[in-house]
């Protein structure tokens, strides 16, 4: 090849030389594996969670807690209910792990029956405000215009409310029981919800899978309920894990004031009530177990939230 100036020129054979190649003997079968294996959302989101030590043993108490709710009455030789005067504010001992209270009740089978009552309550709330939520805020940010406008402006009306006001007027209509205490935490409960699912749908709305489906005609709601949910399933799962505790200690807060669950009935809340005047008569474990237990289960379900929040978010991992 000579260049345009003519000062220099390199000539170049015809045919290449087999000289100048070497075929390299390469075992196929001993070189090193390369591609990483192939692994779903939902397995690396395990992996990443396992490496958080905190949320896998806030996991781990959870675990054990509905377990003990399960068995702890059925496996407990004393009953809920039944009152024995002779046996009353007795120390915790190896008849009576926790001790019992003024009534004689065994603390230890009323705090696992408690249990029932309190992790039945979080996760219905959950349950529902999911449902509710999920719909609503999907619909409201995927129409958008005018209907978002109108479905958002009742969201702030409804977050508004006095929340014990509601409770209050409830328990005038209804009565106190387990039911009103699910449906006033339900009737406000899911427009937290309803925001978070609205702000991943109008992020997610303008993406090309979203646009191939409009152009194969699919309907409003297939598109919300195939396309946009699922890819909005993590922050969805981490507010229902903070959802749980909220519903958890409202219950609790309510029965206190004795607007939940009625006697002879245990859950976490009533069994404060009943053992605050004990406790400051030096009675400490009527009120230190339900305390205590409630005070682990938030915290449990909080690590939890987060450890899930880091593991489902790529954004958010070390």
């Amino acid at each position: 090849m000579a260049a345009a100036n003519g000062k220099w020129s390199q000539r170049i054979p015809e045919k290449v030389p087999d000289l100048w190649f070497r075929a390299l003997n390469r075992n196929q079968e001993k070189q090193p594996e390369i591609v990483r294996p192939s692994v779903s959302y939902w397995h690396d989101m395990w992996i990443q969670l396992r490496k958080n030590k905190l949320a896998l043993g806030g996991l781990t108490f959870l675990i054990v807690l509905v377990l003990m709710a399960i068995l702890g009455p059925i496996v407990s030789s004393h009953s809920v209910t039944a009152q024995n005067l002779v046996m009353q504010n007795l120390e915790p001992s190896a008849g009576h792990w926790f001790g019992t209270d003024n009534l004689g009740r065994d603390v230890f089978t009323r705090t696992w029956y408690g249990a029932r009552i309190s992790l039945f309550v979080g996760l219905v709330a959950a349950l529902v405000d999911l449902l509710i939520g999920v719909a609503y805020g999907g619909i409201s940010g995927y129409i958008g215009g005018r209907t978002d406008l109108v479905m958002m402006r009742i969201i702030e009306i409804l977050y508004g409310l006095p929340y014990l006001l509601v409770v209050i007027l409830l328990m005038v209509v209804m009565g106190p029981s387990l039911l009103t205490i699910i449906v006033a935490l339900t009737v406000t409960g899911w427009t937290g919800m309803a925001r978070i699912v609205r702000g991943q749908v109008l992020q997610l709305k303008n993406y090309e899978f979203v646009t191939a489906s409009q152009s194969f005609g699919s309907k409003t709601w297939r598109i919300v309920r195939k396309d946009l949910i699922p890819n909005a399933m993590g922050p969805i799962i981490v507010q229902m894990t903070l959802t749980v505790p909220s519903a958890i200690f409202s219950e609790a807060f309510l029965s206190f004031l004795g607007l939940g669950v009625q006697a002879p009935y245990a859950s976490w809340g009533v069994m404060a009530s009943d053992g605050l005047t004990p406790f400051l008569e030096g009675l400490w474990w009527q009120l230190f177990f339900p305390a205590l237990f409630i005070s682990l289960t938030m915290f449990a379900f909080n690590i939890l939230g987060d450890g899930l929040q880091d593991a489902l978010d790529p954004k958010l991992r070390r």
